[in-house]
């Protein structure tokens, strides 16, 4: 039988139980559970027609050849890898309704004008190492060497982390295939917003996706007797940092983009000791690049005035940065075409402010994505994450729809493998 949204969905819980965390789903890049989640994803790829491979920077793939073997290549795919608590749907739901799609084909025997090729990408989120999109960039051909250097929690670097993988850092660059070898990239994703949830809508084409730019930021003054310092002698690390959390919140809603800082630590951490010293990161995203950059550059001098103030040194370290990019309108519009063979005769088009492979892919290829409604308020990036088994069911429908609208009028049926 063809694969249905209840597999799916059932595939969702097998990789949600993969994870490092006794509490919680957490899964990175390089890791035993990446390995994990990787060999069951080529099970499901190999069961669904695909000849199967691990690339040159840990991204697990597979490819089902079209009706001329050796045919360039449609990419369908998303990521594996979480954030810390994780919800179960984010990435791996694309990943799995791309096999979903291909395993459709294969049952029914068609073999299309083009290959397809599953990416299930090994880091999107830059949990680990800090710097999102690594999997997506190395397909791209966008690899940067100054990567090698990055270091995890544990001090272990990016390097050393592809060795024990079992991977050839010198290698990497063979991730990305020659340009000429695809012809497209497509990913379904969930929303990770409300908006498809308000408008009661199940899909949407996606428009554009949010450039972005993350920092990691410290804060410096004077620690110091939380008793025997008056209050006009501080320079209060915290205090100032919590000025500019604010300010970046101010600014970011008055600019009409997203700022977030998600991470803020005091050191030396005494709840009798005024902070000398405080860690914080920033997460900032706007549709087009020149808005968000103003927003960042207002932001460096609210800092600035908060620093000359209270007398603190305030320093900025730029471990991110995305453009902006937009879909292909021939792709989209096969997406758009998707959605209306299930019914929704008037697609809603989104732009998206979360970021996505797509975002890396961009420099390789064309690309388009299709959302999936979110629950529970669109709520991400939390256990909570949730979509329903009907959506589910339309969107992988509508996937389908969308790959064989790009093979044009008659794919060629050679018999199931």
């Amino acid at each position: 039988m063809s694969p249905d949204a209840l597999t799916v969905l059932e595939r969702c819980d097998v990789l949600a139980a993969v994870s490092s965390s006794g509490t919680g789903l957490t899964r990175v890049y390089l890791s035993p559970e990446h390995a994990r989640v990787n060999e069951l994803a080529a099970g499901w790829m190999q069961q669904a027609g695909m000849t199967t491979w691990l690339d040159a920077a840990g991204n697990q793939r597979g490819r089902y050849e079209g009706a001329e073997p050796g045919a360039p290549a449609l990419l369908l795919g998303s990521h594996l890898d979480t954030v810390p608590d994780a919800g179960r749907y984010d990435g791996m739901l694309g990943v799995l309704l791309a096999i979903a799609v291909v395993e459709r084909l294969n049952v029914e025997g068609v073999r299309l004008p083009f290959a397809v090729e599953v990416i299930a990408f090994g880091d999107e989120e830059g949990t680990r190492f800090g710097t999102a999109l690594l999997g997506s960039r190395a397909v791209a051909g966008t690899w940067d060497a100054d990567w090698w250097g990055l270091l995890d929690a544990e001090g272990v670097s990016l390097r050393d982390a592809f060795v024990a993988f079992g991977l050839d850092p010198e290698a990497v660059g063979d991730a990305a295939p020659p340009r000429d070898s695809v012809i497209g990239y497509l990913e379904t994703h969930i929303e990770q917003g409300p908006y498809l949830e308000e408008a009661d809508r199940a899909l949407a084409v996606v428009s554009s996706i949010a450039g972005a730019r993350r920092f990691e930021l410290t804060m410096e003054g004077v620690a110091g007797h939380a008793g025997g310092v008056p209050f006009h002698r501080r320079h209060d690390a915290l205090a100032g940092a919590a000025e500019v959390v604010l300010a970046v919140e101010r600014i970011a809603r008055e600019a009409g983009c997203i700022a977030t800082v998600g991470r803020l630590e005091a050191f030396p951490g005494g709840v009798n000791v005024i902070p000398g010293l405080v860690e914080f990161s920033l997460d900032l995203r706007a549709e087009h690049d020149d808005r968000r950059d103003e927003v960042w550059a207002a932001i460096e001098a609210a800092a600035a005035t908060t620093c000359a103030e209270r007398g603190l040194v305030f320093t900025a370290h730029e471990t991110h940065s995305a453009p902006a990019v937009v879909a292909s309108p021939r792709l989209a519009e096969a997406v758009r075409g998707g959605i209306v063979s299930t019914g929704d005769v008037e697609p809603l088009t989104l732009f998206s402010k979360a970021g996505h492979d797509a975002m890396a892919i961009d420099a390789l290829t064309d690309w388009a994505m299709l959302f999936v409604r979110c629950g529970n308020g669109g709520i991400s990036h939390h256990p909570d994450e949730i979509v329903d088994a009907a959506d589910v069911a339309v969107a992988l429908d509508a996937f389908e729809a969308t790959v064989r609208e790009l093979a044009g009028p008659a794919p060629s049926s050679v018999g199931a493998t």
